[in-house]
């Protein structure tokens, strides 16, 4: 798949030549262990578009039954011959604290559709390579988990899945070379201290 470019071996750079047979065998792991990366990086990345997309189903119901419960109240405004705003600020100021509580609540439906449909217009307006830090920006943690508790991962066959797909085969390899194997070949090339 990708390689990086090698050094010497420590055992070839210190006059010791390694055994073909041997080298071989390490050659072949190496490339088997690269495509196992490719492989391991391009299903995990290809998983964010399925999940976004179970996670959006999820925001949108909470969406729906929140609308729901604060045209609940916007119905009683109405019927009381109040617009919302009265009915928040009268109840908040109602002596009785259950009635006052009321108020409280009715304020936090009103700035929860709020917030899921700010959260729901910036991931759907999102593009696909900004997706994930709009979900991080946006995201309802509480859904996330519930949307993760019961996720199944599925095989994209969409562009977008294809694209996270690449992304995680790059991602992975190169944090595999960079932060593994670079480390790994530096040690083995440093020159042994010889005996004093």
């Amino acid at each position: 798949m990708f390689r990086m470019a090698r050094g010497a071996r420590s055992c070839e750079s210190s006059g010791v030549a390694l055994p073909p047979l041997v080298r071989s065998l390490s050659d072949g792991a190496e490339r088997i262990l690269d495509r196992i990366l490719c492989a391991a990086g391009a299903v995990a990345f290809s998983q964010f578009p399925e999940f976004l997309q179970q996670y959006l189903q999820r925001l949108e119901g909470h969406l729906d039954e929140a609308r729901l419960a604060l045209e609940r109240f916007r119905g009683a405004a109405a019927q009381a011959g109040m617009t919302l705003d009265q009915l928040v600020s009268g109840a908040s100021q109602n002596p009785d604290p259950g009635v006052a509580k009321l108020g409280d609540v009715v304020r936090a439906a009103s700035l929860r559709v709020g917030e899921l449909e700010a959260a729901d217009h910036a991931l759907r307006q999102a593009g696909a390579l900004t997706r994930p830090f709009v979900f991080l920006a946006h995201a309802d943690w509480g859904i996330a988990r519930a949307t993760l508790s019961i996720y199944r991962p599925a095989v994209p066959t969409t562009g977008e899945g294809l694209l996270y797909a690449g992304a995680g085969m790059v991602v992975v390899l190169v944090a595999y070379h960079v932060f593994v194997r670079g480390p790994i070949a530096r040690a083995l090339a440093r020159p042994k201290p010889g005996p004093s």
